[in-house]
């Protein structure tokens, strides 16, 4: 089936544009990108966002047993049977136990080897935040908390406080582009369509799907088709109108995107590893892999690639729900991770979780509602895996951490997080604050999670 005219023309000027820089642009950035050494490495970061909010306290859970006593009586009805959980053990200990859920023994078997780390309680903040400043009123905090759409624009910007036109992936992109010499389409790909994380000033998103290129249906160069050959006429006329002829740019430049990007996946080689089938996830992610395996065709050495998993918004049912999803994401990670080791960038690729913000850890009787910190992961050769960094807070109702009914306040900001995979992508300390406009509120620009 055709792709609808409107889905079209928004993705092909997306797959147009992402290619270059728009035009007049002069910042801090462009600045940064000039001065980047010019070297042969190769590096890619994979986000994986959890649309809908992840319940944290159900992936990584209390072990032992008296702790685990307390997390089954404030859950409820959301309470793991304990003897199912998956225990794992942290290089580094702060005397308590922890487990998996049982759906990700792949996450486990990793996070053993050591190519799987957990980052603890995460979450957009404007400053550092106490129980009594929040309960106080007395420090700012991000606008909106608790809300899907703006906590997935705080999460993938990064910069809370400010009605941000782009993201922090987008910013990363552009402090690092120049590393990309003659590069054939955008360093940033989405496999998930239009979003703010990779929109920069200089680079924009190239639209892919999980099968290829977007292209127009009915146009094809071989054929005699009447359709191709009024568009060629109509991209081959000259415009005086500014708004027609770039159009028309455009236009041309989505068709000879697609045409160089489709030409370059025809050579990519035959994965041996297995994805796993009925996992939108996993199709996105072998994607990756191909796209990753045609760099050197394409003269990529920094990409920036965005995937989805949706669902995560369990007000009710639950237990089923979360199971099912936290399997896909599982089943999807580990195979990605496997595709890398085969591809040998297994030590060139980071995949990281992010996600709208945890869940309530007191159950509404059905599920779990909005909340504020969570957990999430990061994968790859180049992590110090097998460990926890950052502190998992005190999970009880009322205590430490709590704003209210196990919304956990945050005690790593995404600033944080997000900073300390900028680091390993290549950007320097010095330039930090231009991704990262509020790093410098923050104790820890690097969490040392990368090697």
């Amino acid at each position: 089936m055709s792709p609808s005219r409107r889905d079209f023309l928004r993705d092909s000027f997306c797959a147009a544009v992402g290619a270059t820089a728009a035009s007049g642009v002069i910042s801090d950035l462009s600045l940064m990108a000039a001065a980047a050494p010019q070297n042969a490495d190769y590096k890619a970061l994979v986000c994986i966002f959890m649309f809908g909010g992840n319940d944290g306290d159900n992936t990584l859970i209390p072990y032992s047993q008296s702790d685990y006593n307390s997390y089954a009586a404030a859950r409820s009805i959301l309470a793991i049977p304990r003897a199912s959980l998956l225990p794992i053990t942290p290089a580094t200990r702060d005397g308590r136990d922890f487990a998996f859920h049982p759906n990700i023994p792949e996450l486990q078997s990793l996070f053993a080897q050591k190519k799987l780390a957990i980052v603890a309680n995460v979450g957009p903040l404007v400053v550092p935040v106490t129980r009594q400043q929040y309960l106080d009123e007395s420090v700012p905090l991000p606008p909106q908390l608790f809300s899907h759409n703006d906590q997935q624009v705080h999460w993938q910007t990064s910069w809370p406080n400010e009605t941000a036109k782009t993201g922090w992936g987008g910013r990363l992109a552009d402090a690092v582009n120049a590393l990309n010499t003659n590069s054939q389409i955008s360093m940033s790909v989405s496999l998930a369509g239009t979003n703010i994380f990779q929109t920069g000033s200089e680079v924009l998103p190239y639209m892919v799907s999980s099968e290829g290129t977007i292209s127009l249906w009915y146009y094809d160069e071989t054929w005699n088709n009447p359709a191709t050959n009024v568009t060629k006429a109509f991209l081959a006329a000259g415009y005086s109108n500014l708004f027609e002829k770039t159009y028309s740019d455009i236009f041309k430049r989505a068709i000879d995107n697609e045409r160089r990007l489709s030409g370059a996946l025809d050579k990519a080689p035959v994965l041996e590893t297995v994805f796993p089938a009925n996992n939108d996830l996993a199709k996105q992610l072998k994607m990756v892999a191909k796209l990753i395996s045609v760099r050197n065709e394409l003269s990529l050495r920094r990409q920036i690639f965005f995937c989805t998993i949706e669902g995560f918004d369990t007000h009710g049912n639950q237990p089923d729900t979360h199971a099912r999803l936290l399997t896909q994401l599982s089943q999807a990670m580990n195979a990605f991770h496997q595709a890398t080791v085969e591809l040998g960038v297994a030590n060139q690729v980071t995949s990281f979780t992010a996600s709208d913000f945890g869940r309530t850890y007191k159950s509404n009787g059905k599920g779990s509602d909005h909340g504020w910190g969570n957990h999430h992961f990061v994968m790859g050769g180049a992590v110090k895996g097998g460990d926890i960094y950052g502190r998992v807070p005190v999970q009880r109702i009322d205590g430490p951490d709590d704003s209210s009914d196990g919304r956990w306040i945050p005690t790593i900001s995404t600033d944080e997080y997000c900073s300390t995979l900028a680091q390993w992508f290549g950007v320097s300390p010095g330039d930090l604050p231009t991704v990262f406009p509020n790093i410098n509120r923050f104790a820890r620009p690097n969490l040392g999670f990368m090697a």
